[in-house]
């Protein structure tokens, strides 16, 4: 690229960041998305995929957040292989991982997708959302597009063999989301989990509840696995670390907020006095945190009348 026309896409997109594929075992590699939350400057980049490859074609895990994406993540599989893609696993329907999925469709791969992953795909907030991000993605994510349907639902935790590679895909949720999903690639130690790991980055809760996330995230830290692979962030080859800032968020957040309706505080004055220092600094803090705050009072005012004979 001549230096001229890189200075003026880096003007017109922002700063570009590439996609690049990391080994993480001998079998299995990711690619890391950007930090911060969706932008045109990052084009939708900012989630992590997986792929790995075997003696009979490659497993794919989560498929990033446009058809755009989900093409070049093909091609950066094609770097590594010529072997056909057989098989597509989303970890959970949010945008930013399955809008890629239609492009592993026609590359010829099988979908699979938790069952509960129905009641997001055929509601108004999936439609809103894709509303959403056709207007900040909008080069990206065509005006025709729709949500992909998987060819399996899967209904049980499932082990299967692929290509001589043994894998272990486990329904984990509800935690970040109903339909969570995490693989393990068994020969290689390496742990694919979604959405139920955040590193480096503020998490994202939506509508998910913190009492069950801190409960699965317990059953992350599993024998075996050398290297676990959070749904955004960099891989770890420590479990403890890994899972370690997801967890202090999610039970500070808890503290705060459960202390704030114990004190009958209206959820806004609450959040204006809260010392968020030692997560302000993190990235995705402004877009995220006042979402994920206000979350968890919700859920604290039900636990306190569940408690409450």
């Amino acid at each position: 690229m001549k230096p001229l026309l890189g200075a003026a896409l880096c003007l017109w997109f922002g700063s570009v960041l590439a996609m690049e594929s990391i080994a993480v075992g001998p079998h299995s590699y990711y690619v890391k998305g950007g930090s911060g939350p969706v932008s045109a400057g990052n084009r939708g980049f900012n989630s992590n995929a997986g792929f790995v490859i075997t003696s009979d074609g490659v497993v794919v895990f989560d498929a990033l957040g446009t058809p755009a994406l989900g093409k070049e993540l093909i091609a950066e599989i094609r770097r590594r292989t010529s072997q056909p893609i057989r098989l597509l696993i989303l970890s959970h329907y949010h945008a930013d991982h399955i809008y890629g999925a239609e492009a592993f469709r026609a590359a010829g791969a099988k979908v699979w997708a938790h069952r509960e992953g129905q009641g997001y795909l055929h509601s108004d907030l999936a439609q809103q959302r894709l509303q959403e991000r056709q207007g900040v993605l909008k080069r990206w994510i065509p005006s025709g597009f729709k949500l992909l349907e998987p060819d399996r639902w899967l209904e049980a935790d499932e082990t299967f063999e692929f290509g001589g590679v043994r894998f272990a895909l486990r329904h984990i949720g509800p935690a970040h989301s109903p339909e969570d999903l995490a693989l393990t690639v068994q020969p290689d130690g390496v742990l694919f989990a979604g959405d139920l790991l955040f590193e480096g980055r503020i998490p994202f809760l939506g509508d998910a509840e913190s009492r069950v996330w801190l409960a699965a995230l317990d059953h992350l830290q599993a024998d075996g696995v050398k290297q676990l692979v959070p749904g955004h962030g960099l891989a770890f080859a420590d479990a403890g670390d890994s899972i370690d800032l997801t967890r202090r968020y999610l039970q500070d957040l808890r503290a705060k907020m459960r202390d704030a309706v114990q004190q009958m505080e209206s959820f806004d004055s609450a959040y204006a006095k809260t010392n968020w220092g030692q997560w302000a600094k993190l990235p995705a803090f402004e877009a995220a945190n006042r979402g994920n705050a206000y979350t968890v009072y919700l859920e604290m005012e039900r636990e306190s009348l569940q408690a409450t004979p």
